[in-house]
């Protein structure tokens, strides 16, 4: 593992620009981090230094001064918020995962009594009230603050304050300490052909995904399909509890369901908006879906010798990969061989300085800084403007780290002074196989992730604010997927692909006729990808909306939209939906993976290539939507 991790640091070195030096410092730079305990400290230096602030802004004036003391409070917190997040889902060691678990509760409890003391927001209602800001941003900022106060609850009576905040908490415990995403082992015919031996699989996503993937034998699929679906059955309950703890919440805030109240502050502004958009793109794309259905559901029969064969969920991802790999010869691991790992963060950081004049360089970390051997540090640099922040890379699997790829903010960046600028610092999080470090090969989807969560992360590098309430992601939630959106596309030009994606013997760039091959392959079924995703949406919108009756049957409710809106059945017994930990981060915001796909498809083929001028969005209803007409273009509609 450490020659491993050794490799590793000597290939980062080839694809970075470096230079030396080493401190002594703390888990990310924080000096109060050299030990697990430090947390501890952490948090009560934050909730020492937030309660100095707080009395400070009480003797304050209305001004511009008492936004920007809110933003401090709000840096000291999330500081403390971010970097307990980031180290209970990557640390290897125990004890520091552990104390950073009870650090976020710690911190989240000291939040639930900022957000609703009457001190801070009465400050911001005079600040307002009295006309005492005078930029656009503060006056924004301020707005902002005052809004997610009321989304505490600050505004109403003691007894539905106090209710607020333990629907609050309670709605934190059953995400974080009762939802389980993941199955567990069940038994399972073998997946060969003689099925003559048993085997043991975990109903994990991904396994579940690969035995989809490759298992000839349909019963098997179909055994997979109904146990992988079915699992783990304690999600039911934990899930009715979420919806119904979300519902008295909303409607303790005064909204007719948890979706009105999550979507309000959002572009979209309204439940309504949202639906309308939804069955808008449910209708647009129907035809086509159906269409694809047909020519799959044929290739069954053809390749089954069954002119009766049923087309049922288990077989979609098994003929569609049988499809594809007939219609278009991709050899994945001749794929693979243009894609190193080191090769493909070189070509990021071509084009970061093509697109932004900027470059990655690698710089040292402190003495205590790392979390892992394997972990390298960057800082986006530009030759006029100096720094402009800086990213953790952690990007190979190991056990116990967060198992899917993400951009953790640490520090969000925020103007101090006029001329000195609080730089951001984030961490971009993947989970590449390890066995032959920054050598490993890629295979194409793992290319787009990683240029997708380098949208983030440049998001988060590039954005110069007042406050680092709105650093980077921290925007509305339908617009903050857009950047990400984006940078997928340039994963899939030849123009970006061959200036790193080289042969590792010749040199020679990949082929474009390999490229060629690779995009017609991801445009066969459109449709069908496009139909799934707007079918999540409503179904997470309909969850969260309003019931007529209670308790909520998911099961029912999930199986009935999806015989309205896709074109595939429904499998009795399965309740696939209650592992979507979707439902618990983005409750009634899935729909805004859609709204980035919409706005990320228009930029790029109008904005990339001609000005777009106002076709990007449309208002609604008293919302904001995404002009549908690009994204329909690339379905092909």
């Amino acid at each position: 593992m450490l020659r491993a991790a050794a490799a590793a640091r000597r290939a980062a070195v080839a694809a970075f620009s470096t230079s030396a030096a080493r401190t002594e410092t703390g888990l990310y730079g924080f000096d109060v981090l050299r030990t697990a305990k430090g947390f501890r400290r952490f948090v009560d230096e934050a909730i020492q230094r937030s309660d100095e602030l707080v009395a400070h802004i009480a003797q304050l004036p209305p001004s511009a001064e008492i936004v920007r003391t809110m933003d401090e409070i709000s840096n000291t917190v999330c500081s403390v918020i971010d970097s307990a997040e980031l180290c209970r889902n990557t640390h290897p060691d125990r004890e520091f995962a552990e104390e950073a678990d009870k650090a976020s509760m710690r911190i989240y409890e000291h939040l639930q009594y900022l957000n609703t003391n009457t001190t801070l927001y009465n400050a911001i209602l005079k600040a307002e009230s009295e006309g005492a800001l005078l930029s656009e941003e503060s006056q924004k900022a301020a707005n902002n603050l005052r809004v997610d106060f009321e989304k505490g609850g600050i505004h109403l009576p003691k007894d539905k304050l106090e209710r607020v905040n333990q629907l609050n908490l309670a709605i934190a415990h059953l995400g974080r300490n009762r939802f389980k995403p993941r199955g567990v082992e069940e038994q399972s015919n073998a997946m060969n052909a003689t099925r003559q031996k048993g085997i043991r699989i975990v109903t994990d996503s991904g396994s579940v995904s690969s035995a989809l993937r490759w298992a000839s034998d349909e019963e098997v699929r179909r055994q997979v399909y109904v146990v992988g679906n079915s699992e783990p059955r304690e999600n039911i309950g934990v899930l009715d509890e979420l919806i119904d703890a979300r519902d008295e919440f909303a409607k303790t805030m005064g909204c007719r369901s948890y979706a009105e109240f999550a979507i309000r502050p959002n572009m979209a502004a309204s439940v309504d908006v949202v639906m309308s958009f939804l069955n808008d793109l449910s209708d647009t794309v129907r035809h086509k879906a159906d269409e694809e259905f047909n020519t799959i559901k044929d290739f069954k029969r053809r390749v089954c010798n069954d002119k009766s064969a049923d087309l049922e969920p288990w077989d979609e991802d098994y003929f569609i990969g049988m499809m594809k790999s007939s219609a278009h010869t991709v050899d994945p691991s001749v794929v693979a061989s243009y894609f190193p790992l080191s090769q493909c963060i070189k070509g990021l950081n071509v084009l970061v300085e093509s697109l932004f004049g900027a470059t990655f360089h690698q710089v040292p970390m402190g003495d205590g800084e790392s979390w892992h051997p394997n972990v390298i540090k960057l800082s986006l640099h530009h030759p006029d403007e100096g720094d402009l922040g800086f990213m953790y890379l952690d990007l190979y699997s190991r056990k116990g780290k967060y198992p899917g790829c993400a951009h953790f903010a640490i520090r969000g960046g925020r103007r101090l002074s006029g001329t000195n600028y609080q730089l951001p610092i984030i961490a971009l999080v993947c989970n590449f196989s390890s066995s032959r470090g920054l050598t490993a090969r890629l295979n194409h989807c793992d290319v787009e992730t990683l240029f997708h969560e380098f949208g983030h992360a440049l998001h988060s590098l590039l954005s110069r604010t007042e406050y680092q309430h709105f650093s980077g992601t921290r925007v509305a939630l339908d617009v903050a997927e857009t950047p990400s959106n984006l940078f997928e596309f340039y994963a899939w030009d030849y123009r970006v692909l061959r200036t790193f994606a080289l042969d590792e013997t010749t040199g020679d760039p990949i082929p474009e006729k390999l490229v060629k091959a690779l995009n017609a392959s991801r445009n066969m079924f459109p449709a069908t990808d496009l139909q799934r995703q707007v079918f999540y949406s409503i179904m997470d919108l309909t969850l969260f909306g309003e019931h007529t009756s209670k308790p909520v049957d998911t099961i029912s409710a999930v199986a009935d939209l999806k015989r309205k809106h896709t074109s595939w059945n429904y499998v009795e017994g399965t309740h696939w939906h209650t592992r979507f930990s979707h439902l618990i981060n983005y409750g009634a915001g899935y729909y805004s993976y859609l709204y980035a796909r919409c706005f990320a498809t228009t930029i790029w083929q109008e904005v990339c290539q001609d000005f777009a001028g106002d076709s990007v969005i449309k208002n609604s209803g008293g919302g904001i939507i995404p002009d549908i007409s690009s994204l329909c273009k690339e379905v092909g509609l």
